[in-house]
């Protein structure tokens, strides 16, 4: 039997989404969620895996809570994602809670941009389509998903809710973010908790080593734009809150202490140092609410293929 064309299924799930309410799409969702729970498919074994790293100490019966739980958070950030351009401003900012930790209104109201370090954690469309019509423009980078009409209908829902995204692996893409660093004015936006290239890094999370992306802090030290750690969850929403916001979640988006970066060593070395700040800040973030990680891919070194992974260091040079 033909494979169902995964484009044309988010496809379909957009314009489901459209049209059904919400209720709806995110009880379907949730059903989604248990059904993938029980059936403990390599992406839930790995979720675990990832979540007994970051929240150790966990009985097997408390880390099997914490997935299902971290399942219906993933499956939550869906439903969300297929009802969101339905979304007026003012449920936007009724579902979205802001903690400036970091200053980053400061910055905003200076006239320039910042760079945040995000995770997969809660849902970071719904916080760029906020961060659009409250904060400041979003800038971001999408990784080119397979088949190439999957990654249309994403690029397509994203630039709908106000985001301006660019295509992981595509010319040009890294000088623009610098351009656009240094103008000043965009918040920019790059999900970096799992290495897409063979230019990563090795940091220590939760002890153990893993790789992430160098991008957010490469981009740092290239244009001088200070560098957020930017933590979301979910938190449920009541009374006047939840009437305007039309759901009964909401997300908490929060800036953390911007993380320093010393100028006096190599800029490899700071780019290093600079991504060993922003993934400890995450890190605390993540085994506070593990079930709000959606991490289903392999991070952790120890996980990866040694072979492969001996290969894209040799690539890389390292």
């Amino acid at each position: 039997m033909r494979r169902p064309d995964a484009g044309a299924l988010f496809q379909l799930a957009w314009d489901v989404g459209g049209v059904v309410p919400p209720a709806l799409v995110r009880g379907a969702l949730v059903l989604g969620a248990d059904v993938a729970w029980a059936r403990r498919g390599g992406g839930v074994r790995q979720l675990e895996r990832n979540l007994d790293r970051v929240a150790p100490g966990q009985s097997p019966r408390e880390l099997r809570r914490v997935s299902h739980r971290a399942m219906r958070s993933y499956m939550r950030y869906y439903a969300e994602a297929f009802t969101l351009r339905r979304a007026s401003r003012e449920q936007l900012v009724a579902r979205v809670r802001f903690v400036d930790d970091g200053g980053l209104i400061g910055v905003r109201d200076a006239g320039g941009s910042a760079v945040a370090a995000l995770s997969h954690m809660g849902n970071w469309d719904l916080a760029g389509a906020w961060a659009g019509v409250a904060l400041m423009p979003v800038l971001s980078v999408a990784e080119r998903l397979k088949p190439d009409r999957l990654f249309r209908e994403f690029l397509e829902f994203r630039e709908s809710v106000g985001m301006r995204i660019l295509a992981l692996g595509d010319d040009g893409v890294f000088p623009e973010l610098i351009r656009t660093a240094e103008r000043g004015g965009t918040l920019v936006c790059l999900l970096a908790d799992r290495d897409l290239t063979a230019r990563g890094i090795e940091v220590e999370l939760a002890g153990r080593t893993a790789r992430v992306a160098a991008g957010p802090a490469a981009l740092a030290v290239a244009s001088g734009a200070p560098l957020f750690p930017v933590s979301i969850r979910y938190e449920r929403l009541r009374g006047a809150r939840r009437r305007v916001a039309r759901t009964p979640w909401g997300i908490v988006v929060t800036i953390h202490e911007e993380v320093e970066i010393d100028r006096s060593l190599p800029r490899k070395q700071q780019v290093a140092v600079a991504t060993q700040g922003w993934v400890t800040t995450l890190g605390r973030a993540i085994a506070a609410h593990p079930w709000d990680w959606h991490m289903l891919q392999k991070v952790f070194v120890e996980d990866l293929d040694a072979d492969r992974y001996a290969q894209t260091r040799q690539e890389a040079g390292e």
